[in-house]
């Protein structure tokens, strides 16, 4: 049955161009990082095309592997979590805005396998994404001979992302939930952009740490210096987070009487 319902939100996926907009958002990242970077390097020839290199100076960036790999980490921890707030909510929200959910409410399919199913096709998108736009990220340092990049740095750049993406979606299913009971995109999506702006904030207390939202900002350094390693009490709260969500996004479902 799971299966028969993963290879179902697989085929349905392939259909749309959803994925392919959202790759293209987050490659854009690198990309951006890597005109900064040129503009450091040759402020002379970035003032001839109308950039200011003393712009991209005050933003912190330095043209090494080291700044590269740093904030791409940070912009794949922090817009990769409200992307795949978007990815949540399209999985599980298209079949409102589509009028399909009375039909997969009625489908002898236990109900708890369409939400494992759409999870883990969540999972592999977003996957998906992160290593293309790792590979993107390879391919830019090399074409720019960042300083620094070697292979050590490379695998240090991919655990990092795989990392952040990782935590990231221990929290898709809180944007599930929000989604089946809602009924819609627009409140899912708006409830990522609210948490992601509240953990930023309770970043900067004592409370980080306990508050699933702001796990990525302390990790990436967004609201302070980067962190090695968790303790052990994030970790526990991520996963209460990520269980918590599907239990109670498989109730919803359980109980969902759709009247389309």
């Amino acid at each position: 049955m799971l299966a028969t319902a993963f290879t179902g939100e697989l085929t349905k996926l392939r259909r749309t161009i959803a994925p392919w907009v959202t790759l293209g958002s987050l490659m854009t990242g690198p990309l951006f990082l890597a005109l900064f970077m040129w503009i450091i390097r040759d402020p002379q020839r970035a003032a001839e095309f109308g950039l200011l290199g003393t712009k991209a100076a005050l933003s912190g960036i330095e043209p090494t592997w080291s700044s590269f790999a740093g904030f791409l980490t940070l912009i794949v921890g922090l817009g990769g979590t409200l992307l795949l707030a978007f990815v949540a909510a399209y999985v599980f929200g298209r079949e409102y805005s589509e009028g399909t959910a009375k039909i997969m409410l009625t489908l002898p399919i236990p109900r708890p396998s369409f939400v494992v199913a759409k999870l883990a096709v969540a999972a592999v998108w977003w996957l998906t994404i992160v290593l293309v736009v790792f590979v993107e990220a390879v391919l830019v340092g090399l074409a720019l001979a960042l300083p620094g990049i070697t292979g050590v740095g490379v695998v240090s750049l991919l655990g990092n992302l795989l990392l952040v993406a990782g935590i990231s979606y221990l929290l898709a299913p809180a944007v599930a939930l929000v989604t089946v009971w809602t009924r819609g995109y627009l409140a899912p999506v708006g409830f990522a952009l609210g948490m992601l702006l509240l953990g930023n904030v309770v970043g900067h207390t004592g409370w980080a740490p306990w508050f699933p939202w702001s796990i990525v900002p302390i990790l990436v350094g967004s609201v302070g210096d980067p962190v090695d390693t968790l303790p052990s009490g994030s970790l526990l709260i991520l996963a209460i987070t990520f269980a918590g969500g599907i239990v109670a996004t498989i109730q919803v479902l359980q109980n969902a009487d759709n009247t389309q």
